[in-house]
C-alpha cells in the first residue's frame, strides 16, 4: 500500500512538469523589438541601391520642441545597434542614434554564398583589390560613393525630419568601418565632428590616406582610435595612421588613442563602451 501511495504521489508531482512541457510546445513564438528604434527604407539617389535606416530617438523627444540633439551615425548597422543603443541609453540620454544598414537589394545568390553584409566590402574599402576574381566578386574601392549617399541622402533625410544639431554629428565605425571613417576623417572631415574608429582595417591603406593627410589645413575634428592588444598587424597600421594624423600638428584635432585587451572579436564591447563615455564628455 505504501509503494502505491508514494507512486500516486511521484505522478502528481511529475504531472505539472509534463503540463509545462506541453504548453511550451504549443505556445507560439515572439521576438523581441528594441524600444523606440524605427527602420526606414532609404535608396541612395546616385545608384539607386536601396539601403535601410535604424534610427532610435531619445526618451522625451519632440518635434515641437527647439531643442537640438546631437546625431550618432554608425555603419554595419545590424551588428551594432544593441550595444550602442544600451550604452547610449546610460551616457548619452539626449543623442538620436541613426545606423546604416548593408545594401538590402544585393544579389540573392551573393546573399547566401557570403551573406546579407557583403555589400559593406565594396562600401567601406578605399582601394581596389590587386586580386581580379575578389574585385569582380566584392567590388571593394567605393567608399567615396557611399560617402556621397550619406552626406547627399541620409543627412538630408534626418536633418529634414528631425531637431539635429547639425554642427555635432558623430560617427562609430568599427574594423571596416573603421577604415571608412579614416577615409572620411582625411577626405571630408567635415562631414562628422567626432570620429570613432575602433580597431580600423588598414592593412593595405596607410600610402593612401599618407598621401590625403595634408589635403585639408585642418581637421577640425575630435577622433578616438583604438584595437585590441592582439591585434598585432592591425595594431601596427592602426599606430601609423595615429603617427599620420600627430604629423599634422593640428590644433584643431583632439586625438585620443584606446588600446583595450583582447582580440579583434573581444575588443568591440570594451570599444563601445569606452567611446561612448568619451563622447558624452564632448557632447553634452
Amino acid at each position: 500500500m505504501r509503494n502505491l501511495c508514494f507512486v500516486f504521489i511521484f505522478l502528481i508531482t511529475i504531472s505539472p512538469v509534463f503540463a509545462q512541457k506541453k504548453e511550451s510546445n504549443n505556445t507560439k513564438k515572439s521576438f523581441l523589438e528594441l524600444p523606440r528604434i524605427e527602420v526606414v527604407p532609404i535608396t541612395d539617389t546616385n545608384t539607386d541601391r536601396h539601403y535601410e535606416l535604424y534610427i532610435k530617438l531619445p526618451e522625451g523627444y519632440s518635434e515641437k520642441s527647439n531643442k537640438k540633439h546631437p546625431v550618432l551615425y554608425f555603419t554595419d548597422a545590424m551588428w551594432h545597434i544593441e550595444i550602442l543603443s544600451g550604452t547610449t541609453e546610460y551616457l548619452l540620454e539626449n543623442a538620436i542614434l541613426v545606423g546604416i544598414s548593408w545594401q538590402k537589394d544585393i544579389d540573392e545568390n551573393l546573399k547566401k554564398e557570403i551573406r546579407e553584409h557583403i555589400s559593406r566590402y565594396r562600401d567601406y574599402s578605399i582601394r581596389k583589390s590587386d586580386n581580379k576574381e575578389y574585385q569582380a566578386t566584392y567590388q571593394y574601392g567605393q567608399a567615396n560613393n557611399h560617402l556621397s549617399f550619406i552626406r547627399n541622402d541620409v543627412f538630408k533625410y534626418v536633418e529634414n525630419k528631425y531637431q539635429t544639431n547639425e554642427n555635432n554629428r558623430t560617427y562609430f565605425g568599427y574594423s571596416m568601418g573603421g577604415e571608412f571613417g579614416a577615409y572620411i576623417l582625411l577626405t571630408q572631415p567635415d562631414t562628422f565632428k567626432n570620429y570613432i574608429l575602433g580597431s580600423p582595417s588598414l592593412n593595405n591603406d596607410i600610402p593612401l590616406l599618407s598621401e590625403l593627410k595634408f589635403k585639408h589645413k585642418k581637421l577640425n575634428a575630435n577622433v578616438l582610435v583604438s584595437y585590441g592588444t592582439l591585434e598585432k598587424e592591425l595594431g601596427y597600421n592602426a599606430e601609423k595612421f595615429i603617427s599620420i594624423l600627430k604629423s599634422r600638428n593640428d590644433k584643431s584635432l583632439l586625438l585620443k588613442h584606446v588600446i583595450i585587451e583582447g582580440s579583434h572579436q573581444t575588443a568591440f564591447p570594451m570599444t563601445a563602451v569606452k567611446s561612448m563615455y568619451w563622447l558624452s564628455a564632448l557632447i553634452k
